[in-house]
């Protein structure tokens, strides 16, 4: 299984890119995991909201451009379904099992995801009600994902 990572910005902090780094190590032995990040635009303070439509248009597009026809296609949003640790593995798993080949979790900017975006996600996740960095949020989507197959594979994980 190939696991993509498409998303808004570039990781600037360090202890961010150290915790991605080591779950990617951690995964390199349950699947092949890549990373595609598209810049990020630029938000002034107080935009208005056809500004803010604007700029998650335009991240959207540069997304779109790295989601491949074959990706199944997971988006993280504030409205989508909410799963716990166990549901995830079983969504993974079933996934895998029904030949599925690449899944796409895609984040978005700061504005969240555009409505194509939304339209071309095959599933919607939700972590929280609450909103997170985007950056740290790829770092908390790879713990889950090394989580999932910790449970796919019947290993000891905590709890």
């Amino acid at each position: 299984m190939e696991i993509r990572i498409v998303s808004v910005g570039k990781i600037k902090e360090k202890y961010l890119s150290a915790g991605i780094a080591e779950y990617a190590k951690r995964l390199s032995r349950y699947c092949k995991l890549t990373f595609c990040q598209v810049p990020d635009e630029k938000t002034p303070d107080k935009a208005s909201e056809t500004l803010n439509q604007q700029i998650k248009d335009t991240e959207g597009e540069r997304l779109l451009k790295h989601i491949r026809e074959q990706d199944y296609v997971i988006a993280l949003a504030i409205d989508g379904q909410m799963a716990d640790s166990v549901e995830l593995s079983q969504k993974i798993e079933r996934l895998g099992v029904s030949g599925v080949s690449s899944i796409a979790f895609v984040i978005g900017g700061s504005l969240g995801l555009s409505d194509k975006v939304l339209k071309r996600a095959d599933y919607k996740l939700s972590f929280s009600k609450m909103t997170f960095p985007h950056q740290l949020m790829q770092m908390i989507l790879l713990e889950q994902i090394y989580r999932s197959y910790r449970i796919i594979n019947h290993e000891p994980y905590h709890k």
